[in-house]
């Protein structure tokens, strides 16, 4: 229930969505930049000894995780733009990099969980557009929540915090662009 598993997953399902096949080929292309990418950067630091595990605890490499992340998926923005993706999977990448850089201005005060934030804003994000047989995701959620306190790395206010806001980013964008092109066909 990684990050990156949750983002590979929803940009996928939603390029699928707007458009078939060619959709979901520019999800994997959004994908590799908004999932890929950031996992191999962060592994490649666990291996150079950079920070201790995937979960990059530590504030600082933290910040540096979560900067690639923000220059990853801005990259992988501009490429899907001037390729001409979908526009309900540009949009939703606009949105994720602002919901990156605003768990990375909370991080620089406080440890929010930011696998509890993707999450939720994943499921919530599904659940608009395809409606109430996603929300049983929630329960992941809880689950996940759930071991990021049992395993110390969280306190109940950090990952009820991440569920929220990640949740709240997820319904925003859905909000402001739901009538925009592109979105205007979701449900």
């Amino acid at each position: 229930m990684e990050p990156k598993n949750w983002l590979i997953l929803t940009v996928a399902v939603i390029g699928w969505h707007a458009d078939g096949g060619a959709g979901l080929g520019w999800g994997l292309v959004a994908a590799l930049f908004a999932g890929v990418l950031p996992a191999a950067f962060i592994g490649y630091g666990v291996r150079r000894g950079h920070w201790s595990d995937r979960n990059v605890g530590a504030r600082r490499p933290r910040l540096l995780v979560l900067a690639f992340i923000m220059a990853s998926v801005a990259a992988g923005l501009i490429l899907l733009i001037a390729g001409g993706a979908p526009r309900i999977l540009t949009d939703y990448l606009a949105f994720m990099l602002a919901s990156v850089a605003v768990l990375a201005a909370i991080t620089l005060v406080w440890k929010i969980s930011i696998h509890c934030a993707v999450a939720s804003g994943s499921v919530t994000i599904l659940a608009l557009i395809y409606g109430p047989l996603v929300l049983p995701g929630y329960a992941l959620v809880a689950l996940l929540a759930w071991s990021r306190v049992a395993l110390k790395d969280h306190t109940v206010a950090q990952v009820v915090a991440g569920s929220v806001l990640g949740a709240a980013a997820a319904a925003l964008a859905y909000a402001t662009l739901a009538g925009t092109a592109g979105w205007a066909s979701v449900r």
